[in-house]
């Protein structure tokens, strides 16, 4: 005999993924990864094109950018950054406490790698 199908209720991946991070005691991922989900929105496409999050050490969220001219003007908005950030992490998630900038490649075409 054959059981009828469960149909599930579609789940944004974007949310599962955060959600299982924190089940597996991944917190540090898990901010990272929600930093990643919200940069655009927080920083704005011009600042996105030009920077992306790397990852979080401890309470530091590193930054690759474009230049270091950008690194510059990023430094001197820290604040401004790290408070549009607040208000654009989710509920309950812990902004970072100091952003650490560096010149790489950046553009911004990628989430951060993770927790290190």
């Amino acid at each position: 005999m054959r059981r009828p199908r469960r149909v599930a209720k579609p789940v944004v991946v974007g949310d599962a993924i955060g959600r299982v991070l924190g089940e597996l005691g991944l917190d540090a991922a898990r901010r990272a990864f929600d930093i990643g989900q919200c940069w655009e929105a927080a920083v704005g496409e011009a600042v996105a094109r030009h920077a992306r999050p790397l990852g979080l050490r401890g309470d530091v969220l590193e930054v690759e950018v474009a230049s270091s001219v950008w690194a510059q003007q990023l430094q001197l908005q820290q604040g401004a950054l790290l408070d549009a950030l607040a208000a654009a992490l989710p509920d309950g998630a812990e902004r970072p406490g100091e952003l650490r900038f560096r010149v790489g490649g950046a553009g911004a075409s990628s989430a951060p790698r993770g927790a290190r």
